[in-house]
């Protein structure tokens, strides 16, 4: 039997464990569901409950183990999903009053692979509306707060499954990415975050800012991010962008290591302000790459800032979605996401044109780094963990505050597709996380699972839990 508690179990024990027979997909499941209704109250991770499917996908497991079957790579391994991903015969809202008994007839791909691999769907978490901000509340569910301090966010917009993982409600949360909404939970959680190449894991049902999304996991640990990634990654009819299927397994190159690479460290990538703390943490977390055999030089970039670029994308994307419906039902929407859809609905196709080029510009400035480096690292976010309630403008010294100026090295890799992940590196003197990046070349993937699993070796940051989590009695 396992030793420590399940909820503190990763997803490669868990699965481990339910395929041996150790212990049952049933216990597994019960006890976090036990956990979601002891703990779940103080932070509002949880928005939609599948506690009914999940105990019948758990018994269902069991019986496959003991006929001698295979249930799949995720046998039993309890998964949170984020409220913006189709789940058949499920609750999909988007945080949304316009969606709020929204029912979806189809299972997105990731979801489906999810289920053929043996996960237990164990409920929906909280977004923001549409994901449209790198916090976490919506007029449907309400707020969501940050295991670490609950008066803090956490982030968004995956900031559910951010609070559930780092919580200890289950291994691993699916988040969506669209400029940083995977990365920035991660990284104001403490957590493990990977959004993959552009393409990696497919997009449907399409949205109108698929150029920029992607689907990933957040985790505690790498290993158990590789192994999620191994089961949702290949292509998909149904997404004319998605890769073809990788040639390996990330979980089987996690440990090669990455001594002899050279890696680019840039504080600040030629535009971004930094919380004078964070920027101590990350400069100094940045050089401990050197203990893993690679080199580390500390890089001064003139990139430009792509914001407004990415903005058009982004917000424009959604105002081309939302924008039919905003005289008649704009009452009901978010006023901060309302206000950006008023603004969004007078971009013209020149500009959206403009934006084109731009984007391929800012490629070849990036694309030029990787000549001479393997890997560039950057801070996570340029800010802690704000308080609740600054929504998507967090002050920064002396600038004026705009939406996510305090998260201005997330974005950019959207725009250009490459996999970026946030590792934790360490924390503020208020105990808050603070964490790097991890940008790779175009496609590879496992180059940046292989870096972020180098680095963990070294930090061993899953082993810290937030105080409100280990305070709770739970198996």
């Amino acid at each position: 039997m396992p030793t420590e508690p399940i909820w503190q179990m990763t997803a490669v024990a868990i699965s481990s464990a339910v395929r041996s027979g150790e212990i049952s997909a049933v216990e597994v499941t019960e006890a976090i569901l036990d956990r979601i209704e002891t703990v779940d109250p103080q932070l509002n991770a949880f928005c939609i409950s599948m506690a009914d499917s999940a105990r019948a996908t758990a018994l269902s497991i069991d019986e496959q183990v003991s006929r001698g079957e295979d249930p799949g790579r995720l046998a039993g391994v309890p998964i949170s999903i984020k409220d913006n991903l189709y789940i058949e015969g499920e609750r999909t809202t988007f945080g949304s009053k316009w969606f709020e008994d929204n029912v979806t007839s189809e299972d997105t791909p990731l979801v489906a692979r999810l289920k053929e691999a043996g996960a237990v769907l164990i409920g929906r978490t909280n977004s923001p509306e549409f994901g449209w901000k790198g916090a976490t509340d919506n007029l449907v569910f309400g707020t969501t707060r940050n295991p670490w301090n609950t008066d803090r966010t956490p982030g968004g917009s995956s900031g559910g499954a951010s609070a559930a993982v780092a919580a200890g409600m289950g291994p691993v949360g699916i988040g969506t990415d669209g400029g940083g909404s995977i990365r920035i939970p991660a990284a104001f959680c403490g957590l493990f975050g990977i959004k993959a190449s552009f393409g990696r894991v497919p997009n449907y049902p399409a949205t109108t800012v698929d150029s920029l999304r992607h689907k990933g996991p957040l985790t505690r640990t790498v290993g158990d991010a590789a192994l999620v990634l191994d089961v949702i990654a290949g292509p998909d009819d149904r997404d004319s962008l998605s890769l073809p299927a990788d040639t390996i397994s990330y979980s089987e190159v996690l440990e090669e290591g990455i001594s002899g690479w050279k890696i680019a460290y840039s504080p600040d990538m030629g535009f971004g302000e930094v919380d004078p703390e964070v920027a101590a943490l990350c400069a100094a977390a940045a050089e401990r790459f050197s203990e893993t055999g690679a080199t580390v030089d500390t890089v001064s970039l003139d990139w430009p800032d792509p914001y407004e670029c990415w903005n058009i994308y982004f917000y424009g994307g959604i105002a081309g979605s939302l924008g039919p419906r905003l005289a008649a039902e704009g009452d009901q929407l978010d006023p901060g996401l309302k206000a950006l859809v008023d603004e969004g609905v007078k971009l013209s196709g020149g500009e959206f044109a403009r934006a084109a080029l731009d984007r391929f510009a800012y490629w070849q400035q990036v694309v030029a780094l990787y000549e001479d480096y393997d890997l560039l690292v950057t801070p996570g976010t340029a800010v802690p963990p704000f308080p609740v309630g600054l929504d998507n403008a967090a002050p920064m010294p002396g600038q004026e505050a705009r939406p996510l100026l305090w998260t201005p090295f997330t974005y950019p890799f959207n725009l250009t597709g490459q996999p970026a992940s946030v590792i934790p590196c360490g924390f503020t003197d208020d105990g808050l996380p603070v964490s790097l990046q991890v940008v790779g070349r175009r496609y590879d993937d496992a180059g940046v699972l292989r870096a972020s699993r180098a680095y963990e070796r070294i930090a061993g940051w899953a082993d810290r839990w937030p105080e409100l989590a280990t305070a709770v009695e739970s198996s």
